[in-house]
């Protein structure tokens, strides 16, 4: 295979395997990135995504402004942003949840 191609080829395949990422998943790196730690972020994560909405978590993953947080006070300041109550409350209720038990 021409090295151009491959590149390609290895392109669409990432592009693919990042396509398969759950939204657990998903969720959790994103948690992960404003700076909480693997396991609150998997606590947070597990909880999120059975009391959200798909739509719910996508507008919470476009908020690029998260991955900056540095803190849990900061990501629930700007999750408020959303004006989603219920986004808030499963939010606020799993950071304090995970955060005890890990």
């Amino acid at each position: 295979m021409p090295p151009m191609r491959a590149l390609v080829a290895g392109v669409v395949s990432a592009a693919l395997l990042a396509g398969c990422a759950t939204p657990e998943a998903r969720t959790r790196t994103a948690l992960e990135r404003t700076g909480l730690s693997r396991p609150v972020s998997a606590c947070m994560a597990g909880r999120m995504v059975d009391r959200l909405s798909l739509a719910q978590l996508q507008r919470l993953g476009r908020l690029g402004r998260l991955q900056r947080a540095g803190d849990f006070e900061e990501f629930l300041r700007l999750t408020r942003a959303l004006r989603d109550p219920e986004i808030l409350a499963v939010v606020s209720s799993s950071g304090l949840v995970c955060t005890v038990r890990n």
